[in-house]
This record gives structure tokens, C-alpha cells and sequence, in this order.
């Protein structure tokens, strides 16, 4: 099992930054790879960034490269998901989630947190 909590979402305006973490406890956190979901008001949830548990490798969804970035810091068994030139596309339920597996579908991934609102207005 592993449980995984969000923070740090909430409103920014267009063209800002904000930083999401994601706690995780259960099971050894370095030995499970990462990422981050979203899902926008009536929209299907969607793959935005994941990072290997072995060696640290990011890979991006098309709409957010250059923008976004994940990583990891196993000592304090977190991930973060820094936000940079946010746009109103972006406004969404933001998820972190676990996967024993290299994946990217949403139906794939396998330990789920809350979620955490970000909204990008302005």
C-alpha cells in the first residue's frame, strides 16, 4: 500500500508559478515510480508528468514540456510538481499518484492521493 496527500494547489493568475507536493508513506517510497494527473471540469482525467523510481527519468505530457517540471526527493519521501507560465488550461484537480510500473494511462496507475485544486485565472 501506499497513501499519497497533495498540497499546495490553489489560484495563481495567468503566467505564474505554483509548486504542488505530494507525501507519501507505505510502501518504500524510492522503489515506486511517480506522477502527476489531472482533470478538468467535464474532462477525462489525463497523464501531465511521471519520474522513475530507479534513476530519476521525468517524461511529460506534449502541453506542458518546457513548463512543468517533476521530481523527487526519497529522504523526505516526496514529489513535487513546480507549475512555471501557468495558462487557463491548466486550471484543473491536480493528483499524484504511484505505480509499481512505468505508466502513464490513468487506468494504469496504481495508488491514487485526494487531489488538490489549481486554478489559473487573469
Amino acid at each position: 500500500q501506499v497513501q499519497l496527500v497533495e498540497s499546495g494547489g490553489g489560484l495563481a493568475q495567468v503566467g505564474g508559478s505554483l509548486r504542488l507536493s505530494c507525501a507519501a508513506s507505505g510502501r518504500t517510497f524510492s522503489r515506486v515510480h511517480m506522477g502527476w494527473l489531472r482533470q478538468a471540469p467535464g474532462k477525462e482525467r489525463e497523464f501531465v508528468a511521471g519520474i522513475m523510481s530507479s534513476n530519476g527519468i521525468t517524461y511529460y505530457t506534449d502541453s506542458v514540456k518546457g513548463r512543468f517540471t517533476i521530481s523527487r526527493d526519497n529522504a523526505k519521501n516526496t514529489v513535487y510538481l513546480q507549475m512555471n507560465n501557468l495558462k487557463p488550461e491548466d486550471t484543473a484537480v491536480y493528483y499524484c499518484a504511484a505505480s509499481i510500473a512505468v505508466v502513464t494511462a490513468p487506468s494504469l496507475w496504481d495508488y491514487w492521493g485526494q487531489g488538490t485544486q489549481v486554478t489559473v485565472s487573469g
